[in-house]
């Protein structure tokens, strides 16, 4: 197994305990139709790219700039963070982000695993759009119905 060590925001030097593919941790997240694929560089700078932009361009609004950004706040760790996203709109996108990211940070360090698990960035929402089905206008609606 591969160790690295890296220095977080607080000074303190982390050792890496998971064996990387190459020089990136990778990390895949989901929500609705919206896909992340997130790279994590320990030896790279601390910005954030989504899709060849800073995140704080793509993400407009601090809400989703923060829910991006949160994994990676929490664990303290310094590192660059490029990512690929696409499908659905900027919320499902934002938190495909997040949870691509706390996955690639647990390949990296195992150690975050429960406090993620805590805090919920590990936690995959299921949740998707109802198909419509023939003989209703929408997916559950039905048309209007007369007794007599």
């Amino acid at each position: 197994m591969a160790t690295k060590k890296v220095t977080t925001e607080k000074g303190e030097k982390l050792t890496s305990k998971a064996t990387g593919a190459g020089k990136y941790f990778p990390g895949l997240g989901r929500r609705k139709t919206a896909v992340a694929r997130v790279r994590f560089y320990p030896d790279k700078g601390t910005e954030i790219v989504v899709n060849g932009l800073d995140y704080k361009v793509y993400f407009p609004v601090l809400r989703f700039q923060k829910m991006a950004e949160a994994p990676l706040k929490k664990s303290a760790v310094k590192g660059g963070v490029e990512v690929r996203v696409s499908g659905g709109g900027v919320m499902a996108q934002s938190e495909a982000i997040t949870l691509g990211l706390a996955r690639a940070l647990v390949k990296f360090n195992p150690d975050f695993k429960n406090e993620f698990r805590t805090l919920g960035y590990l936690t995959r929402d299921s949740r998707m759009v109802e198909r419509k089905k023939y003989g209703l206008k929408k997916a559950r609606r039905a048309p209007q119905w007369r007794k007599r």
